[in-house]
């Protein structure tokens, strides 16, 4: 990895099948270590039962409500400043609980990668 700013362009932002919209921040093979990615949940939706193979994650709350839910844990409540941690293989999901857009920071170790993505039904 060398020194470097990067800026993303709000307008490369796509909607996933997992049921958000997410604008990649940094997810660049020269960087493999770890990659970092904001996610937009609409109000009343909750995203898609799945789990990342071999990548831990972790979601920045930065705006909105959301519920949490990972592996066997109970839901959770969170706002912004939670942090939530989800190891490698564990299942996850999370519904915006408010009126307003859920956004957060899905910060993945190593990078994100569409091979390691699953659908993990109840």
């Amino acid at each position: 990895m060398h020194p470097a700013i990067r800026s993303a362009d709000p307008a490369s932002e796509a909607y996933i099948a997992e049921g958000c919209h997410v604008l990649e921040l940094s997810n660049l093979p020269d960087d493999p270590d770890c990659s970092i990615a904001r996610a937009r949940v609409a109000p009343g939706t909750t995203t898609r039962w799945h789990r990342l193979a071999g990548v831990a994650e972790r979601y920045v709350i930065l705006a909105g409500r959301g519920r949490v839910e990972i592996g066997d844990e109970p839901p959770r409540d969170v706002g912004p400043g939670a942090v939530v941690l989800i190891p490698p293989g564990c299942r996850q999901r999370i519904a915006n609980a408010g009126a307003d857009e859920l956004v957060f920071l899905a910060v993945c170790t190593p990078r994100f990668r569409p091979a390691c993505y699953a659908d993990a039904a109840d």
